[in-house]
């Protein structure tokens, strides 16, 4: 099995330091697993690592796409596969470091998405449905075509409950039966999936400061210059933490200090939901960084279980 490494954690955790001196060690290149530093233009509201913080470190799907185009999941793991080859041609290791949850279980289990994409036409009709009968008549749809799913999503939630049956309508299965079997595929990959932690408070004040940063640095600049090149508030690039925000700004939907605020508070609430995914996936080796003094021992902690896994030779 190819070998992988992943290195992941809440935002601001302090990843990117982690993740270079990693690379240098085992000779690896590093797959950005991150929904918005894939953009470019969009440097500052993101986070993204400059080109100096690279330290001559191979990084891929960082700055790979326009903002008016849409990123998901699919997508992730085309790009992704695509990097890997590249990277294990040239006898190198991925390492897979951001925290989008979502598609470092895509990758790892090779989760299967092909058929997800739908059928718009009967989404509409779906939701032309729950306006014209209700929530309570499409959860009963729902039932009857899959009742595991029924038990666990709420009428209220109409999103998933549209889901779910536009999934069975597409490929004649339940999706808690395709959820199921995704969950049992074992991962094709050697890997190590490495979650960088620190205590709440430490963690929170980091993304306050963080966000002091990011205006200091000119993200309503980012912004306003983003719209003046014609991208708009309803692109899946602008739904970022840090955009829509500054949006409602500008719309004068908020004061500045409510934007700056609401910014601080959602990723805060984005960090919380990470760590949440993270510490439900399988086989993950949790790394809290006030159990170590320095950044050197974490690495080393973390080249020791690449030693035991047979990934990095020493």
């Amino acid at each position: 099995m190819k070998p992988m490494v992943i290195l992941t954690g809440p935002t601001a955790v302090g990843k990117t330091e982690l993740s270079i001196g990693l690379a240098k060690k085992i000779n690896g290149e590093i797959i950005s697993a991150d929904s918005m530093q894939v953009y470019k233009k969009m440097n500052i509201g993101t986070a993204k690592i400059k080109r100096e913080e690279m330290d001559g470190v191979k990084h891929y799907l960082v700055d790979e796409l326009d903002p008016s185009e849409e990123f998901n999941v699919v997508k992730f793991q085309a790009m992704a596969h695509k990097a890997m080859e590249e990277i294990y041609a040239k006898g190198k290791i991925p390492i897979l470091v951001g925290g989008t949850g979502f598609y470092i279980q895509a990758l790892v289990y090779e989760v299967d998405f092909q058929k997800e994409d739908g059928d718009k036409k009967y989404r509409t009709f779906l939701e032309d449905l729950e306006k014209e009968k209700g929530k309570e008549y499409l959860h009963e749809m729902l039932l009857k075509v899959d009742p595991v799913s029924a038990e666990k999503i709420h009428p209220n939630n109409v999103k998933k409950v549209i889901r779910a049956i536009e999934f069975y309508h597409v490929n004649q299965k339940p999706i808690s039966q395709h959820n199921e079997e995704e969950k049992k595929k074992e991962s094709p990959y050697n890997f190590a999936y490495f979650v960088l932690n620190h205590k709440r408070e430490v963690l929170y004040h980091r993304i306050n400061e963080r966000v002091d940063i990011m205006m200091k640095e000119g993200l309503l600049e980012e912004v306003e210059h983003l719209v003046k090149e014609g991208y708009t508030k309803d692109l899946v690039s602008m739904q970022g933490i840090g955009y829509k925000e500054v949006f409602d700004y500008f719309e004068k939907k908020c004061s500045y200090d409510e934007m700056v605020e609401k910014i601080k508070q959602d990723t805060r609430n984005f960090a919380k939901r990470q760590l949440t995914w993270f510490r439900r996936e399988k086989e993950v080796f949790m790394l809290e960084k006030q159990n170590y003094k320095t950044e050197d021992e974490i690495l080393n902690i973390i080249l020791e279980e690449l030693q035991k896994r047979g990934i990095y030779e020493g």
